[in-house]
């Protein structure tokens, strides 16, 4: 008998709150239906407001430490990242930012007029960030002044008129990648680390030809990371887990080749080489330091 009673009064608890639970989570029982349901994530993502910034909130992997007595060999090099490669369009897409998508000049553009990142001027003589630009200077650098052909109303005759026109992802073609290939003795490996990297855009003759490349600023690497880490990149692979632009340069995902490597001369392999013999020779420098690795085991 008792226990046929303790069946009931359990039964009727249990009964009680789940008629609570479906009172309460009923949209007519005093409440308005969510209004962001819908309006806000529209366009989104599939699961709720914020989709697409998984990475917001990442920080970067921090460096394995590294001590000066354990560096037993070192070596800086230059590198040129060609964004018309296939491999490097993560970096260069898309030309219009978007709310979860910028690419890589994008996020270092809004990183400096946040006061977030540094540029540091004069860029072909000095890559040891040795001028740093103020955010004045630095937005000066953003603005070009173009000219384009225009019919004077008053005389009608034809003329240059210069027009002011900004910088955008679509204008940079290159990025310099300065690096410091060294061997860490106390882990026996031979590791990298990039300190710089460097904007190109192309100059552009009156006549509307191009004429060389023009390097904008450098960005000390370490700095940048925290800002990397949190801009997603497109890689069409799996827009549910997008890697970040710190992602893809940690993990060595760009296509390069050396333009410079640390010398007595302090000269570019252009500077002697030249066409495919300035390729060669940087096949020749990247070649060089895997033989070095290399030798350094005993099979």
């Amino acid at each position: 008998m008792k226990r046929s009673s303790w069946i009931f009064i359990i039964g009727g608890i249990i009964a009680s709150i789940s008629l609570d639970a479906q009172i309460v989570a009923e949209p007519g029982a005093g409440t308005k239906p969510d209004s962001i349901s819908i309006g806000n994530t529209a366009g989104q993502s599939v699961y709720g407001p914020g989709a697409g910034h998984g990475n917001l909130y990442r920080k970067p992997i921090p460096y394995t430490p590294l001590r000066e007595a354990d560096v037993m060999w070192s070596k800086r090099v230059w590198r040129t990242m060609d964004l018309r490669e296939k491999m490097n369009h993560p970096y260069y897409f898309p030309l219009d930012a978007r709310r979860d998508l910028q690419s890589l000049f994008d996020v270092i553009k809004s990183g400096i007029r946040s006061g977030q990142l540094t540029a540091f001027g004069n860029p072909v003589m000095d890559d040891e960030f040795n001028t740093p630009l103020s955010r004045v200077e630095a937005e000066a650098i953003f603005v070009q002044w173009d000219s384009m052909m225009t019919i004077n109303p008053e005389n009608g005759n034809e003329e240059m008129t210069p027009y002011k026109k900004e910088i955008g992802a679509s204008d940079v073609v290159q990025y310099w990648i300065k690096e410091e290939w060294f061997v860490d003795k106390q882990r026996s490996v031979m590791d990298v680390r990039i300190l710089g990297i460097c904007p190109l855009v192309q100059k552009v003759s009156e006549s509307g030809e191009v004429v060389g490349l023009k390097p904008l600023f450098w960005i000390y690497f370490p700095e940048a990371r925290p800002v990397l880490a949190k801009s997603d990149a497109y890689l069409g692979i799996n827009n549910g887990q997008r890697l970040t632009f710190d992602d893809l340069f940690m993990k060595r995902m760009f296509a390069s080749y050396i333009h410079k490597e640390s010398n007595v001369y302090d000269r570019w392999i252009n500077s002697y080489m030249t066409g495919m013999d300035a390729l060669l020779e940087s096949e020749k420098v990247k070649e060089g330091m895997m033989n070095f690795e290399h030798d350094l085991w005993h099979y």
